[in-house]
């Protein structure tokens, strides 16, 4: 996947988001999180020690640092995770290579037959124009 994201938020908040990280470290609320030993991302357990802080949402993406935005998570998760955002990891997985490009996206649309014609007309009709010979189907006597 093409790794693009608008750089272009003020560092002075990121700075500022930061320091209430830094905070909420100390904080019996995150000694509790980090005490369960999970990783939010692999679900592996870990010694506390061993778990690191990590924003779901980036702040270089814009994130804040909130008890509903920080997550535990392992060393390799959180170096693999860097500055991406679960939607990345969700169109990365349906493996869409360009803007309207579905064909290896894996995914599949089920509609009903008579939907189906509607929208694509019927196949076994234009099977029918085929053999006749005449592009629309219509038999001419010579």
């Amino acid at each position: 996947m093409e790794e693009w994201f608008d750089m272009r938020v003020d560092p002075a908040q990121v700075a500022k988001e930061r320091a209430k990280a830094r905070e909420l470290r100390r904080t019996n609320w995150w000694r509790a999180q980090i005490q369960k030993g999970v990783c939010h991302y692999c679900g592996g357990t870990f010694p506390p020690s061993e778990l690191t802080m990590d924003h779901i949402v980036p702040l270089s993406r814009g994130g804040h640092s909130t008890k509903g935005n920080i997550v535990p998570c392992c060393k390799a998760c959180n170096n693999s995770k860097k500055y991406t955002m679960p939607v990345d990891e969700i169109l990365s997985d349906l493996d869409i290579d360009e803007p309207g490009d579905t064909e290896d996206a894996g995914v599949e649309i089920d509609l009903p037959d008579e939907l189906m014609r509607e929208l694509v007309g019927d196949p076994d009709a234009a099977d029918d124009a085929a053999t006749d010979g005449t592009p629309d189907g219509s038999a001419t006597d010579a």
